[in-house]
């Protein structure tokens, strides 16, 4: 196998790996929006996405855990974003799309974020009125 052949094989191998990284967003209903209120725990910059933990006080009283996916640091910094646009111990206002079962643990896709300053970050994908992002459709049966 020549130089070239060996390099398209390698390069199609780390296409093939970085598609089969990304995940589909079909775990989240895109149909809601749920808004809870609480205090960041952790903001984490990483990639391939970022995430906000926190703890929200639950219908009991009790304190639950929330981990909220958002897109990628690259994409949020074109955004606006800085790895210390969120910090632990921040009061904040969040709207996101919920995981479609939330039995396991609480959690969702970032929508906004409405800081303690009043500031509001959002997802550019999901302004205006589109539809769901990464979600396969499928066609009613006739």
């Amino acid at each position: 196998m020549g130089i070239l052949q060996r390099s398209a094989l390698l390069l199609g191998l780390l296409v093939a790996g970085s598609a089969a990284a990304h995940h589909s967003f079909a775990m989240f209903d895109q149909s809601q929006r749920v808004t809870v209120k609480g205090k960041v725990t952790e903001f984490q910059w990483t990639n391939p996405h970022a995430f906000i933990q926190m703890s929200v006080t639950g219908t009991d009283g009790k304190a639950e855990e929330w981990s909220i996916e958002l897109n990628s640091p690259n994409n949020l910094r074109r955004q606006g974003w800085k790895s210390t646009s969120l910090k632990a111990g921040d009061e904040v206002t969040l709207v996101m799309f919920p995981l479609r079962d939330l039995s396991g643990h609480k959690g969702g896709l970032f929508i906004e974020v409405t800081l303690p300053d009043g500031t509001v970050l959002k997802e550019a994908a999901f302004s205006g009125n589109r539809g769901p992002v990464n979600v396969p459709t499928t066609t009613p049966a006739q």
